[in-house]
């Protein structure tokens, strides 16, 4: 049996074995019976996975979290790519193991962003160094340095946005950058609204689990990254000496108003012009990330994507005349 494409280029026809991440696995039961329905990722992008012979055997051979080696058919359903699962099991990890021989590499499979890990980093300790107000500077210096570890490697969200390994620097460092333009456009306070854009999801550092895949916490799912990175950030602001205290009430405005409105999450709405700008960037940058996955991902070949449930529609994907 030949070696599947990448998961961005398998189609109805492709058939065969290969190596992905496992970032999710579900029990469910259809008309047929008991199932497996599986998110099979690689570097690339992702791929529906149904399990619908042998599941219980299968479902003993590997996690979600856990590279696995996968053999089947894919087909489309209801108009959806999805591949049948024949046969599965988690991959032999060994540096001399036979899946090594055959191919398999961890950081093909591992989704990431596009750019260079230190490449990101270096820029974040850029940003952090041309803040001018010193407790701003000294606040975000203890957090990011910290936090380092997390920082290089985190998502910035499970699934809908930046959903992939470095995914919340690259998330941070977009919103910085247009956040300060829009502070010098507006006459607003620069400085505040980058530390905004640093700090407003530190604390999903707390509320997710990264390893290869993202899961929650009971933090995550008991309390929240708002809540979390409230507590976070108001804890700094008290270990650095004569931290204004209405300085630290603006930041922590920053991280609680976010989102932009109570229906969305956010304990309070904006009340400062720091806040409304860091708001909007904040959703302009997570649906920018949304609406460019779409179209990358999208197999069909017509003018427009399928009908994108997040964002109420289907969407242009450029003129390719």
């Amino acid at each position: 049996m030949t070696r599947l494409p990448s998961a961005s280029a398998i189609t109805a026809n492709s058939i065969g074995w290969g190596f992905f991440l496992c970032t999710d696995k579900s029990a469910r039961t259809g008309r047929g019976g008991d199932y497996l329905a599986l998110t099979l990722v690689d570097a690339t992008g992702e791929v529906v996975a149904r399990v619908f012979d042998n599941v219980d055997r299968l479902r003993e051979e590997f996690e979600a979290g856990e590279f696995v080696k996968v053999q089947g058919r894919a087909n489309l359903f209801n108009g959806r790519l999805q591949f049948l699962v024949e046969n599965i099991r988690r991959v032999m990890v060994g540096p001399d193991s036979q899946d090594r021989r055959d191919g398999f590499r961890e950081d093909t499979l591992v989704p990431s962003a596009p750019r260079a890990i230190d490449e990101m980093w270096r820029e974040l300790q850029q940003v952090v160094a041309a803040v001018g107000n010193t407790h701003l500077h000294a606040l975000l210096t203890r957090i990011v340095a910290e936090h380092e570890a997390a920082l290089r490697l985190w998502p910035a969200a499970r699934v809908v946005h930046h959903a992939y390994r470095g995914g919340f620097l690259e998330h941070i460092l977009t919103m910085a950058e247009a956040g300060r333009m829009l502070a010098v456009l507006y006459g607003a306070n620069a400085d505040l609204v980058v530390t905004g854009a640093i700090l407003h999801d530190i604390g999903k550092l707390q509320e997710l689990q990264y390893d290869t895949a993202t899961t929650y916490t009971r933090d995550g799912n008991m309390i929240g990254h708002i809540t979390l990175g409230s507590i976070m950030v108001h804890d700094a602001c008290r270990a650095i000496a004569g931290f204004p205290d209405a300085l630290r009430s603006q930041v922590l405005h920053l991280i609680g108003s976010h989102h932009g409105a109570r229906a969305l999450g956010s304990p309070v709405e904006p009340l400062s012009i720091e806040a409304f700008i860091l708001s909007a960037v904040d959703d302009l940058d997570a649906t920018i990330n949304q609406v460019k996955r779409a179209i990358r991902e999208d197999d069909g070949s017509g003018e427009f994507t399928g009908y994108q449930s997040r964002l109420g529609r289907a969407l242009w994907k450029g003129d390719t005349t």
